[in-house]
C-alpha cells in the first residue's frame, strides 16, 4: 500500500487577511478549489493526484483557517481569484491546472478572466451560474429569501431552503446530524460568512462570456452523472452552450470528488 504523500501547510498574507493552504506530491501544479468548501473535503482526491502532481488545496477567504481582517467584508469571485493567483505565484510552480467545485468553479472562471497567466487548464465542475438561466429572476428572489431567513436567525429553515433551491437532498437523520446538533464556533462562523457575505456575490456573478471565449486557457466544464436536471446541471449546460463546447461527465453528483475520489481522479487524468 502506498504511503500518504507528506503534507506541507502554510499561510500567505494578503492585503486584507491571511490564507491557509496545503501542498502535497510533486510534478505539475494542480489546485483544488472550493467555495465555501475548505481544503479538508478535497484531501482524499488530493492524495490520489499527488502521485503525479503537486497538489495545492487552499482554504478560501473567510473559511477554514483563512482569516480576514474585516469579517464583515464580502467575498466575491474576483477577490477569491486574486487570492488563488497570489497562492500560485507564491509557490512559483505555475501555471496551474485548476479544478474548481461549485463556487470554486466560479472562482476558477474569474481566475481565467483576471489572471490567465497563472492557469493553463480549468476544470469547472458544476458552477452555479444562475444569471445564465432563463428563470434567473425567480432564482434571485429565492436567494434573497434564503439570506433574509438566515439573517433573522432561522438557521435550519434557511439551510433547508438552500438545499431545496439546488435540488440536492440529505436524508433527515444526516441533515440533523450535520446542521441540528452541537457545532463548533468555527463552523458556525464559516456558515454565517457564506450566507451573509458570499452566497449572493457568487450565485449572482455573471461571467464575461466574450472573455472566456477568447481566452487561451483550456476550459473544461464538468457535470456529475447523477446531476441530470438539477440546478447546477442546468447552469453548467448553459455555460457550455454559451462557450460552444461540450460538457464532460464526471462520476457521481455535485460532490462527486467526495463520493468516489478514485473514480473522480481517474476522470481527471483522462481529461488531462
Amino acid at each position: 500500500m502506498t504511503s500518504p504523500a507528506p503534507v506541507t501547510s502554510g499561510f500567505l498574507t494578503v492585503p486584507d487577511g491571511r490564507l491557509y493552504y496545503e501542498t502535497r506530491g510533486s510534478g505539475p501544479l494542480v489546485a483544488l478549489v472550493g467555495a465555501p468548501m475548505d481544503s479538508v473535503p478535497f484531501a482524499p482526491l488530493a492524495e490520489l493526484l499527488a502521485t503525479d502532481y503537486t497538489v495545492l488545496t487552499p482554504d478560501p477567504r473567510g473559511h477554514g483557517q483563512s482569516t480576514l481582517t474585516d469579517t464583515e467584508q464580502d467575498s466575491t469571485p474576483e477577490l477569491r481569484a486574486d487570492d488563488l493567483a497570489r497562492l500560485i505565484t507564491n509557490l512559483d510552480a505555475g501555471p496551474a491546472i485548476v479544478i474548481g467545485s461549485s463556487g470554486g468553479a466560479i472562482t476558477g472562471l474569474a481566475l481565467v478572466l483576471d489572471h490567465p497567466e497563472v492557469v493553463s487548464t480549468l476544470i469547472a465542475h458544476e458552477p452555479p451560474l444562475r444569471e445564465l438561466l432563463d428563470d434567473r429572476v425567480e432564482h434571485r428572489a429565492e436567494a434573497d429569501d434564503i439570506i433574509a431567513t438566515y439573517a433573522r436567525g432561522e438557521i435550519l429553515p434557511a439551510v433547508r431552503k438552500f438545499f431545496a433551491s439546488t435540488g440536492l437532498t440529505l436524508p433527515e437523520p444526516v441533515f440533523q446530524e450535520v446542521f441540528g446538533g452541537e457545532r463548533s464556533t468555527e463552523d458556525l462562523a464559516s456558515e454565517r460568512f457564506f450566507y451573509l457575505h458570499e452566497f449572493q456575490g457568487t450565485a449572482g456573478w455573471r461571467p464575461d462570456l466574450d472573455g472566456l471565449r477568447a481566452t487561451p486557457v483550456r476550459i473544461i466544464v464538468g457535470i456529475g452523472e447523477t446531476s441530470a436536471g438539477l440546478f447546477c446541471d442546468r447552469t453548467s449546460r448553459q455555460l457550455t452552450a454559451a462557450l460552444d463546447i461540450e460538457p464532460e461527465l464526471f462520476p457521481g453528483g455535485h460532490g462527486g470528488f467526495m463520493e468516489d475520489p478514485e473514480a473522480f481522479a481517474k476522470r481527471v487524468r483522462e481529461l488531462l
